[in-house]
């Protein structure tokens, strides 16, 4: 379903230039559970942002059911974005003024033909993670957990091809990190592909792959 091959990405700091992935070779099946680890600077978030369609490559092919999406124009790359991946963030990013049922809503106002049974969708989504009695409530009045939890049913509205995850539970307590990763096992019970970058290797170990990076390249590819 995903694939990238050869794919290079350099960043300019202070005058020198970082070659933050070196030739990345990566195959992703639909359906699969594969975390992405590796020490920081590895190419683990540069990575996961060209998987997102939120930065190109500088260099090779980035193909999502056999199209190229690494060189598409920006209207067409958000389209992508939009319709076919769902994020996850460590920091939630709700919108603080929108209800939760809003901020689920919000992947509307970027879809140029929404589906007609897109509130019912994300309804349906509140319920499955436990929200749907808070759906009239502000971020502010959830606990960290349950904006994550939040975040999830948003990044799942429009039926996404993969769901990417950064860091999901960097700001939770154990008790809601626990929570949530195991809703995400759920999702992905469910047959939906999931890419986590994560830097504890008690969440790693939960997904059936990991994809080990260090220096911009694959170190292993281990497949439980």
């Amino acid at each position: 379903m995903i694939e990238l091959a050869g794919i290079h990405r350099r960043y300019d700091m202070n005058g020198q230039s970082v070659h933050a992935l070196a030739g990345v070779d990566l195959t992703i099946e639909a359906g699969s559970y594969v975390t992405l680890t590796g020490p920081s600077g590895s190419g683990k978030s540069s990575l996961l942002n060209i998987l997102g369609c939120l930065d190109r490559p500088d260099q090779g092919q980035y193909l999502i059911d056999g199209r190229d999406v690494a060189h598409l124009d920006d209207e067409d790359t958000s389209d992508i974005r939009n319709r076919r991946i769902g994020f996850v963030f460590q920091s939630f990013h709700l919108l603080p003024r929108l209800t939760v049922l809003e901020n689920v809503l919000l992947p509307l106002r970027f879809n140029r033909s929404p589906p007609a049974d897109a509130r019912e969708h994300a309804l349906h989504l509140l319920e499955r993670v436990g929200l749907a009695e808070r759906h009239d409530h502000r971020p502010n009045e959830l606990s960290g957990g349950q904006m994550q939890r939040a975040a999830i049913a948003r990044a799942l509205l429009m039926r996404p091809t993969v769901l990417l995850a950064d860091e999901p539970t960097g700001n939770l307590d154990s008790k809601s990190a626990s929570d949530v990763l195991a809703l995400i096992d759920e999702v992905h019970a469910d047959g939906q592909t999931v890419v986590m970058v994560t830097h504890d290797n008690d969440i790693a170990v939960r997904a059936p792959r990991e994809v080990r990076l260090r220096d911009g390249r694959i170190e292993h590819d281990h497949v439980r």
